[in-house]
């Protein structure tokens, strides 16, 4: 956005227009039309100085835009007539001040840290290890072996404060399982292995056929 400017960090005491170059190129190609380039041909030639330029703007000084002005009634007259060719409209603009004294720039910077410092703390971390594919291979043998309330209780107990969610209701465990980190997939294989092979002998439950297995979400 184009505008009047007063920023210490920049440019010092000046007053500039930072001037967006798309908008006054667009300027320039209609009410002129003369290929060159607005700046080079039209604003430096008029006697403006650019103090500073970066991508997509050219931050301007001069007689008439800043320079020999009233600051409370500025207007881009001067750069318009040079650029187009066309008088101006008289529309004056306000100067937009950028504070970076130290207790500003303190201040903006505990607000980005409120907003993001949780954001790069997570980021920083190391992500945990996803779990191994003989992993998962084995945690489907053993998921088809167990009824699928049971086995949801022990994965849910496994990822619990992992960041990995619980099981949906709908998602199958081929999906479930390859959400698990390694060290949740380990303590799950233990958790259904352990019961499998525990002294008290098999659970009671109903050996289940392919079909019956399908059906509730096992493949």
């Amino acid at each position: 956005m184009s505008g009047f400017t007063r920023d210490t960090k920049y440019y010092g005491d000046q007053l500039v227009y930072e001037a967006l170059g798309s908008k006054w190129g667009r300027y320039h190609s209609t009410h002129c039309g003369c290929g060159r380039d607005w700046v080079s041909a039209h604003a430096e030639s008029a006697g403006f100085t650019v103090v500073r330029s970066g991508r997509g703007f050219v931050a301007l000084t001069g007689p008439g835009l800043t320079k020999g002005v009233d600051e409370s009634a500025l207007t881009v007259d001067a750069l318009w007539e040079a650029v187009t060719g066309k008088p101006g409209k008289g529309r004056t603009e306000q100067i937009r001040i950028v504070d970076r004294s130290e207790k500003t720039e303190d201040k903006r910077k505990a607000a980005n840290d409120r907003v993001y410092g949780a954001r790069r703390e997570r980021a920083a971390k190391p992500r945990a290890e996803s779990a191994a594919d003989k992993q998962i291979r084995y945690l489907i043998t053993l998921a088809s072996k167990v009824r699928r309330d049971r086995f949801d209780a022990e994965f849910n107990k496994a990822v619990m404060d992992t960041g990995v969610a619980p099981r949906g209701p709908d998602e199958t465990t081929q999906a479930a399982v390859r959400r698990l980190t390694k060290a949740a997939a380990h303590k799950l294989i233990t958790a259904l292995a352990g019961s499998e092979h525990s002294s008290e002998g098999p659970r009671a439950e109903p050996a289940l056929c392919y079909q019956q297995r399908k059906m509730k979400g096992f493949w």
